[in-house]
């Protein structure tokens, strides 16, 4: 594994008296397009619609569960 690699850009407006510091973590040219196209192709378009509803509906699901489940055993008679 190598170590990550960072990098600081610096640039101070010349209209403005707000100055722009950005950092950016460098790691492997091979780790980045891989990861960036996966983010890209399940985070946009259609199929990211899509990810994010089933998301959204498992998410609806878990909680729904986990407030019957909770609210069973709280309100249980003894």
């Amino acid at each position: 594994m190598q170590p990550h690699e960072s990098s600081v850009h610096y640039s101070k407006w010349d209209d403005s008296s707000r100055d722009e510091v950005s950092m950016a973590a460098v790691s492997s040219t091979e780790e980045a397009s891989c990861g960036r196209r996966v983010a890209q192709k399940l985070c946009s378009g259609k199929l990211g619609i899509a990810m994010k509803v089933l998301g959204g509906v498992a998410l609806f699901w878990v909680t729904f569960i986990l407030g019957y489940v909770t609210g069973y055993y709280v309100h249980k008679c003894k």
